[in-house]
């Protein structure tokens, strides 16, 4: 059905904001998008309009999401990069759930992550906690969507794991690695925040998938669909911190961060509700086994380059 209906997504040129800005196209909505990088490629040519954050600039901020019905947002970071602070993330977002208000935004998807706190020593989690109160005080229409992992082509965790599997024969697993995880296909994850759109009401929604794996069970999985002889060995995760930094210049990239092995070790991305998304990794591996992990997936260069 076409519809003369105005969507604004953060990131429509990010991984998984891609996927949503192809399923708002494909019910024939109009699209904006609002980037960081608003001179980068645009993969969807005249159909999605490009403005920049303008975060320093909120009524410019304003005017680009006037005439807007929904806003999509995806916009986070995965860890501290220079001057750009999990504070500074926050009170950007903040700035823009107070544009959308201001310009008369109906209804605000926001992306979060599964079991968020406050109290968390997580800035991540932290950072996210804090603002899904915020859009729940906003009195704006919200969904927030709680993703854990989120993998599928060009992911980041899913993918650089698998970029490794291939090309070392040691692989270092966290402590126990019986911390668990539930990853959900980005496909599915799509579905989930574009459904979420088109619904009224207030919802909270953890984006899941079908398969909980330790994380032993999970880098195990990988070898074996790749056929790839590897060693897994456990190891004291602040050890394991020191072998990611020496691959670090390799890639020119930050592997992982001492946050997010935390994260990961206290059982933060798996969900206690039914699960939400339907495709299960082991398929999804099956049939990409070829392509995964055959480039290394830099986060400093999708967004601080």
């Amino acid at each position: 059905m076409t519809t003369s209906e105005v969507n604004v997504i953060t990131g429509a040129f990010s991984y998984t904001g891609k996927y949503i800005t192809s399923r708002l196209l494909a019910m024939g909505k109009h699209v904006r998008t609002l980037t960081g990088h608003p001179n980068n490629p645009n993969p969807f040519g005249e159909q999605v309009t490009v403005f920049p954050f303008n975060f320093d600039k909120p009524g410019e901020l304003v005017k680009s999401l006037q005439g807007a019905t929904t806003l999509y947002n995806t916009y986070w970071i995965r860890f501290a990069h220079g001057s750009l602070t999990f504070d500074q993330a926050v009170a950007n977002t903040k700035l823009l759930f107070n544009a959308a208000k201001e310009a008369g935004v109906q209804r605000v998807v926001h992306i979060s992550i599964t079991n968020p706190a406050e109290t968390s020593r997580l800035p991540y989690f932290k950072g996210k906690a804090i603002l899904e109160q915020a859009l729940i005080n906003s009195n704006l229409s919200y969904a927030i969507i709680r993703p854990t992992v989120i993998f599928g082509a060009e992911d980041i965790l899913i993918n650089n794991i698998t970029w490794l599997i291939r090309r070392f024969p040691v692989f270092p697993i966290f402590g126990s690695g019986t911390y668990r995880l539930q990853p959900i296909y980005v496909e599915d994850m799509a579905d989930l925040v574009v459904q979420a759109g088109q619904e009224d009401g207030h919802s909270l929604i953890d984006a899941v998938g079908p398969d909980i794996f330790t994380f032993e069970e999970l880098v195990r999985l990988i070898a074996r669909k790749l056929h790839r002889r590897v060693l897994f060995t456990h190891v004291n995760p602040g050890l394991a911190f020191y072998m990611a930094k020496i691959v670090e210049p390799l890639v020119g990239d930050v592997l992982i961060t001492r946050d997010e092995i935390t994260g990961l070790m206290a059982n933060l991305l798996i969900s206690q509700h039914a699960p939400t998304g339907h495709t299960h990794l082991s398929q999804w591996l099956d049939e990409n086994a070829d392509k995964v992990g055959k480039a290394y997936a830099s986060e400093l260069g999708r967004h601080y380059r």
